[in-house]
């Protein structure tokens, strides 16, 4: 052997016995949860008054991957059908009877006429909780009449998404994909939508006892819920629905005049895109996602994927989503700093000068909360 070998041979051979007397590393303790962590939020630079189009950002090769959402995420649904479990009940909420003809034949017809609570779908779930309709049911939901329109699923394909990922106390999805991208959270994205809905939203959390915390935070996708689309089993839907309802109660008797006639007030469907309704429902159904935050721990939540809406994301939007849940699976400050001026970039090229005027600056904390 020569002596350029031997060497080779002496060196492979030392740095074998040196990982063989290595310690084998322990696992890593699971960390307890913490409370919501409060970071300074570095300052940006002003938008300039002219910004050229956005251009689609270089891939990074530094840039990592996210961690698994807190909530599976679940695939698209097969286009196979999969027969649902016998005791699921699916309803679909109808309003007036030339709506009933789009309704979805694997659902159950709901006949909502004359209903004129201003809480909308949540007093449908409030009386379907209270009937006899539901004996027996091991899951069950009510979904509106645009269902399909609104999620890209057919019925069919729901009773898919449900009997393929048995065991879960609720299946939910969020029909607004693009709300994950732009906003912290859906109470911010609130204010754009529906005129001082902010100042509403903080004397209602102030009365009712909801951490003020809840409007500023930074939310990961998992927790964006911004329709009444879940299923749940008897368990999730009498907790959630004393839930609410307490949070009602609350307000109703807390509330001043002023803030009680605003909450009541058609001025929160200034495009009349919901036929006039309060500011009330749209609270009721952001109020989904606090309660299931609370109790992630409790409950088993499982939010469904919407190919159809997903897809329709541009190039922006899906890296906008992708860097907002990196730097909140990370709680990279710097990372939510780039979210932050990518994001008003791209606000400022799609909603103009005039509209970052008006809302930019209330829909942007000056400090960051991860969760």
């Amino acid at each position: 052997m020569t002596t350029s070998k031997k060497v080779a041979t002496k060196k492979v051979a030392a740095t074998n016995a040196k990982a063989a007397a290595a310690p084998v590393s322990k696992p890593v303790a699971k960390r307890a949860s913490k409370p919501l962590a409060t970071q300074a939020l570095p300052s940006t630079n002003p938008l300039p008054e002219a910004l050229a189009p956005v251009k689609p950002m270089a891939k990074s090769k530094t840039v990592p991957k996210p961690k698994p959402a807190a909530v599976k995420m679940a695939p698209a649904p097969p286009l196979s059908s999969v027969p649902a479990p016998v005791k699921l009940r699916l309803f679909q909420i109808y309003y007036r009877p030339e709506q009933r003809a789009a309704l979805d034949p694997a659902f159950e017809p709901y006949n909502n006429q004359g209903d004129n609570s201003p809480l909308l779908e949540y007093n449908v779930f409030r009386k379907l909780l209270q009937s006899e309709q539901l004996k027996g049911a091991e899951l069950w939901g009510a979904l509106s009449w645009k269902f399909r329109e609104k999620t890209g699923l057919s019925g069919t394909d729901l009773r898919t998404v449900i009997a393929t990922n048995p065991g879960h106390d609720v299946y939910y999805c969020n029909p607004h994909p693009e709300f994950e991208a732009l906003y912290h959270n859906l109470w911010l994205q609130g204010e754009p939508s529906h005129p001082n809905f902010l100042v509403l939203c903080r004397e209602f959390f102030e009365v009712t006892g909801i951490p003020l915390g809840n409007i500023n935070a930074f939310v990961p996708s998992s927790l964006f819920a911004s329709a009444n689309y879940f299923v749940a089993t008897p368990r999730f839907w009498a907790a959630y629905i004393r839930f609410v309802d307490t949070v009602i109660a609350k307000a109703e008797a807390g509330l001043s005049k002023t803030a009680k006639a605003m909450i009541y007030s058609s001025a929160a469907d200034r495009k009349s895109m919901h036929a006039g309704a309060s500011y009330l429902p749209f609270i009721v159904e952001r109020l989904f996602a606090v309660f299931l935050a609370s109790n992630l721990k409790a409950l088993s939540a499982y939010k469904f994927a919407l190919p159809a809406k997903d897809e329709k994301l541009n190039v922006h939007l899906k890296l906008l989503k992708q860097m907002k849940d990196v730097s909140i699976n990370t709680k990279s400050l710097w990372m939510a700093t780039c979210w932050v001026n990518y994001r008003n970039l791209y606000m400022s090229n799609t909603y103009g000068a005039d509209w970052c005027k008006k809302y930019l600056k209330s829909i942007t904390p000056t400090e960051f909360k991860f969760a």
